[in-house]
C-alpha cells in the first residue's frame, strides 16, 4: 500500500511537471496602429433663420455654427470645409441664388473659426453650381479642442430686394469636410 501511494504521488508530480512545461504563465503582444487622415462634422445648426433688423430693406442676416474634427497627413496633407447651396430658395418669386430677380442680389457669407484651419477671406458669394470654401487645412493640421471639437461660424447676408414676394422661403446648404 505504501508503494502504491508513493507511486501515485510520483505520477501526480510528474504529470504536473509535464503540464507546466507545455506553457508559460505570461505572454506578450505588439499592438500597432496606423493613424490616417480623417475629418468629421459633428454638429451643424439645424435651421438658420435670416432676419432683417433696423431700417427698411436692410439685408437679411443670420449665422450657422458647425463643430468639426480634422487630422491631415504630416507631409503634403490638406483638407477643407466647403459649402454649396444644394437646393435653391423655394417657392418661386422670392430670393434665388441661381436666378436672382435683380442684378447684385446674393446670398453671401463670412467665416469665423475657433480652432485649426484658415477661414475664408472677406465675403464669399454662395453658389448652386460649385462648392465654396469655408475653411482650408494644411499639412499636419489637427483639431485643437479635444474632446469637443473645433468650431466655425458662417455669418450669412441675403440681399433684401423689394422685388421678392412676401412669404417664407428656404434653401438647403450642404457642408462637406475632407482631409488627406
Amino acid at each position: 500500500m505504501k508503494k502504491t501511494l508513493t507511486l501515485a504521488a510520483a505520477l501526480l508530480i510528474t504529470a504536473s511537471l509535464a503540464h507546466a512545461q507545455l506553457g508559460t504563465s505570461t505572454g506578450t503582444t505588439t499592438v500597432s496602429v496606423t493613424v490616417g487622415a480623417e475629418a468629421a462634422l459633428t454638429a451643424i445648426t439645424g435651421t438658420t433663420s435670416l432676419a432683417s433688423t433696423g431700417t427698411n430693406f436692410t439685408n437679411y442676416t443670420g449665422s450657422t455654427t458647425l463643430t468639426y474634427y480634422v487630422r491631415t497627413t504630416q507631409s503634403g496633407g490638406s483638407g477643407s470645409i466647403t459649402l454649396k447651396v444644394t437646393s435653391d430658395f423655394s417657392p418661386a418669386n422670392g430670393p434665388s441664388v441661381t436666378t436672382p430677380p435683380s442684378t447684385g442680389d446674393k446670398l453671401a457669407y463670412t467665416c469665423t473659426i475657433s480652432g485649426v484651419g484658415t477661414g475664408c477671406t472677406g465675403s464669399v458669394t454662395s453658389s448652386t453650381s460649385s462648392s465654396t470654401n469655408v475653411i482650408t487645412f494644411g499639412a499636419g493640421a489637427h483639431t485643437v479642442t479635444f474632446p469637443g471639437g473645433d468650431t466655425a461660424t458662417t455669418a450669412w447676408t441675403l440681399t433684401n430686394d423689394p422685388k421678392y414676394n412676401t412669404g417664407s422661403y428656404s434653401a438647403t446648404v450642404t457642408y462637406t469636410i475632407s482631409a488627406s
